[in-house]
């Protein structure tokens, strides 16, 4: 067997997969050089919950082509691959084994990544933490006390803590970019349509996929490689101009920057995050930026409220998938007559008596029973209120190039502190005080960026948000390449995290 790469955690992805080209190191030394530092440095922090070794040695064995050709790699537990297990992070999907695969894994292994497992997230990727019942809690690598976000959680851990330089992420209310905030990485979430979403496209569009990174070239030079809309998807976002990685390297003239330190209710956010926005805000301008404070004029309730309508869709289709399941079987016609909502609450207990723990978790329950309730005329009204929001927004960044918030209301939340158990209206502030910023990138489809120019006190980063128009990654991606030249990130390693080799 191969030494591990004693130089693995110098490069980007980008890096590792020029030494392969060129020859310089082999793909299965990056394979074991990855390996070891998971097997070394995974029993801390919780990162890869599932681990296919002998898979990836396999493959790092054969001949592989594709811009990161022997990459090391990790997939989040969200995403399917045919004759992978994958849970959802759920109790109830624990045995679960995926019959097709996601249009997006295709492209990642057209693109040479090899894939060595996959990473912890929480139920359903609802919250902003990645604490599930069925995994545990995932440890941020800067301080092992703190969450290092959701629902990319187990993603973002893992590349900070050096196991692999990037992984999958995937972002429906901001789960690229918080993670890639609390952990201290780049995060891109592109525009809505940019990547594949078959075979889970949903109606309303939230989920975009890509990665979390240390680089911003290695983000940029994966979407060259995986963008463009699946068959038959429902979203299809404009071709770019040229190529993400060219538009990285290329520094964008003047633009013109809106900032805020306030929330959408006009409360100034916490002193941290508003430092990070302020320091950000003057870097950009010595960089020859047009910087004003400004924001979109939100209603804050409002868009919490009707966003909360959408998130609620996830658990009930969810349980109608299970009781369409169920519905197959002979017990299905006995649960049908109880109706909908008994009916999943005594497939739900049955699953319990199985397996020992809760089938499905409080805030998963919580959704689901409101949504249950929930009438078809509300939903649709939800839908209207979040679509005048976004021609709000397209009319702010008509005036303005690009706008800059806090990725996170607060520093990265300690483990445990968003408590499932407390009343569920009191969870819901909770949540929106934390990740206020991120769900609008979402509902819009604009693109949006975490960028990590900024650690507290404590020592625990603090990324800043940026959102762009539709369509127009490259100027995120021009500004972020700028941004990290002029402070750079990359050397700032967490300091809980001893080398490997």
């Amino acid at each position: 067997m191969a030494e591990p790469f004693a130089d693995y955690e110098q490069h980007d992805a980008v890096g590792l997969a020029d030494l392969v080209r060129r020859r310089d190191v082999h793909p299965t030394e990056l394979v074991e050089a990855a390996i070891a530092r998971i097997e070394d440095r995974d029993p801390a922090i919780n990162a890869v919950i599932r681990r296919r070794f002998d898979a990836a040695r396999r493959r790092a064995a054969d001949e592989i082509t594709g811009p990161f050709a022997g990459v090391p790699f990790l997939v989040k537990d969200l995403t399917l691959d045919e004759g992978e297990p994958v849970a959802f992070g759920s109790v109830f999907f624990r045995d679960y084994v995926a019959d097709t695969t996601a249009a997006l894994v295709d492209r990642f292994r057209e693109a040479g990544l090899i894939s060595l497992g996959r990473t912890n997230t929480p139920e359903l990727g609802l919250v902003p933490v990645t604490e599930p019942v069925l995994y545990g809690p995932t440890a941020n690598p800067w301080n092992h006390q703190h969450s290092p976000g959701g629902s990319s959680g187990g993603a973002a851990a893992a590349v900070a803590a050096g196991m692999v330089p990037m992984a999958h992420a995937s972002d429906g209310g901001g789960s690229i970019r918080i993670p890639a905030s609390a952990c201290g990485l780049f995060g891109l979430k592109p525009t809505r349509g940019r990547t594949p979403q078959r075979p889970l496209s949903g109606p309303d569009g939230l989920p975009v996929g890509l990665c979390v990174s240390r680089s911003v070239r290695d983000s940029a030079t994966l979407l060259d490689a995986v963008h463009g809309a699946a068959r038959g998807d429902r979203w299809h976002a404009p071709s770019p101009a040229g190529s993400f990685a060219e538009a990285a390297r290329r520094h964008p003239s003047k633009l013109r920057i809106a900032y805020t330190i306030h929330d959408f209710s006009g409360s100034r956010v916490h002193p941290d995050t508003a430092e990070a926005v302020l320091s950000t805000a003057r870097l950009c301008e010595e960089l020859g930026h047009e910087v004003i404070e400004d924001r979109p004029a939100i209603d804050r309730d409002q868009m919490a409220a009707s966003f909360l309508l959408l998130w609620e869709a996830v658990p009930a289709s969810v349980f109608q998938l299970i009781l369409g399941e169920a519905d197959k079987q002979a017990i299905g016609r006995l649960l049908r007559k109880l109706g909908d909502w008994r009916a999943i609450r005594l497939i739900a207990k049955l699953d319990s008596r199985k397996s020992g723990l809760p089938a499905f978790e409080p805030f998963t329950w919580a959704l689901a029973k409101r949504a249950h309730s929930t009438r078809s005329g509300e939903l649709a009204m939800a839908y209207s209120n979040l679509q005048a929001i976004t021609y709000e927004v397209a009319d702010f960044l008509d005036r303005v190039d690009v706008f800059l918030s806090p990725t996170l209301g607060t520093p990265p939340v300690r483990t445990g502190a968003i408590d499932q158990s407390v009343d569920l209206d009191d969870l819901i502030d909770q949540l929106v005080e934390y990740v206020e910023f991120t769900p609008l990138a979402n509902f819009t489809g604009f693109p949006a960026m975490s960028v990590p120019l900024h650690w507290n006190g404590a020592g625990l980063p603090i990324g800043s948000h940026f959102l762009g128009r539709f369509g127009e990654e490259e100027t995120l991606l021009g500004l972020a390449g700028q941004l990290e030249t002029a402070r750079p990130w990359w050397d700032r390693r967490a300091p809980v995290i001893e080398p490997a080799g």
